[in-house]
């Protein structure tokens, strides 16, 4: 059963009735401005992302009036903005915190991934962990990426949009030299690892990991240490891929999608050379922010796979098998907003970011 948007003014909580699980939808936050990005402290309280630039706090459940303040300006037009938030996998040591966001210099702006510490409601000690030559920024608002994701040993792995590049051979996702269209890896301090598969490469940017990316807004590592990622198609052809090291996914050589004008844009969806994706969603849903399930609120859906969609507003359930193969998918939602990323902690809730209506709130048991 799908719940439309009626429930956003509902008093009490409607049950879904899902496939394989029944719940009810809480608000958590509401009021944000394009969230983007959230993470959950040691303490039970919530880092959330806006867009516009704003770091704010959710504490006792309750979204705290004043945003975190000396967050660096970012470059708030169109799709670009401060984006996701990532915690260092020791943060309860060192209070390291890491943010990705569209840098401005002038009248352009390219994505950057920085780092920095929360004291007194203030952001303090920030260290640049990835920054692109300056002569890579362009004007627009379109297709910044980022996502991040820290692996289990410590390296930080991060999308870059390729900026609404021609949809030719020339485009950047195409080029080693270039950041844009890529994921990428380094270590947690920014140095490049020496085994990035592009590292001894003459001319080579060193932190690719993986390159011919569109889009990425998704990006998470299963229990297994599969990289995840999800990314935007043009008009039809997004994508979820499985990302491995030093591979080509073909963006716009091979893609299942069309410009927006209605012409083609190639007439390969595969070639020789080129990853091929998991699945696609042509027509296009606008995939955003994706997660795995574990936990005991919803033992059916464990080890499933969740993607958000902005443009056509859906929550989808995927189910994967041991080959990485997507077996059945299901709508959980739809027509309820604009859905940017979907979170699982540790209290067993999943936990989804409305773009728009700017909200957060969290799917829980409903029995039966």
């Amino acid at each position: 059963m799908l719940l439309s948007a009626g429930w956003l003014g509902a008093q009490q909580p409607e049950v879904i009735a899902s496939e394989r699980a029944r719940f009810k939808i809480e608000v958590l936050a509401d009021g944000l401005d394009h969230p983007w990005g959230m993470v959950k402290l040691p303490d039970g309280r919530f880092l959330v992302t806006e867009r516009p630039g704003r770091l704010r706090v959710i504490a006792g459940g309750k979204l705290l009036p004043e945003p975190i303040k000396g967050i660096p300006p970012v470059f708030a037009r169109g799709q670009g903005g401060l984006l996701d938030i990532q915690l260092h996998p020791d943060y309860a040591k060192n209070g390291w915190i890491y943010l990705s966001l569209a840098d401005p210099q002038g009248d352009k702006g390219l994505t950057k991934v920085i780092r920095g510490r929360i004291k007194d409601g203030v952001w303090v000690d920030q260290q640049t962990i990835f920054q692109a030559p300056a002569d890579q920024y362009v004007p627009g608002g379109n297709h910044f990426g980022c996502r991040m994701q820290f692996d289990g040993k410590g390296f930080l792995f991060f999308s870059v949009g390729e900026r609404g590049d021609v949809t030719t051979p020339a485009n950047n996702a195409q080029k080693l030299t270039n950041v844009k269209g890529k994921i990428h890896r380094l270590r947690d301090d920014g140095k490049v690892p020496m085994d990035n598969p592009f590292y001894k490469t003459p001319g080579a940017t060193q932190s690719i990991w993986s390159w011919g990316h569109r889009n990425p807004q998704g990006l998470h590592f299963d229990r297994y240490g599969t990289l995840w990622e999800a990314e935007h198609g043009p008009r039809g052809g997004d994508e979820l891929n499985v990302i491995r090291k030093g591979l080509n996914y073909g963006w716009p050589l091979v893609t299942f999608g069309i410009n927006y004008s209605g012409t083609p844009i190639t007439d390969k969806t595969s070639a020789p050379g080129m990853e091929s994706p998991v699945i696609h969603w042509t027509p296009s849903i606008a995939v955003g922010g994706i997660d795995f399930y574990h936990g005991s609120e919803f033992p059916a859906w464990n080890g499933n796979l969740f993607a958000t969609a902005l443009a056509h507003q859906k929550l989808v359930r995927m189910e994967i098998d041991a080959s990485n193969h997507v077996t059945h998918q299901e709508i959980l939602l739809e027509k309820t907003g604009r859905m940017r990323d979907i979170r699982c902690y540790d209290d067993g809730s999943l936990y989804l970011i409305y773009d728009d209506p700017g909200k957060i709130v969290r799917l829980v048991p409903a029995g039966g």
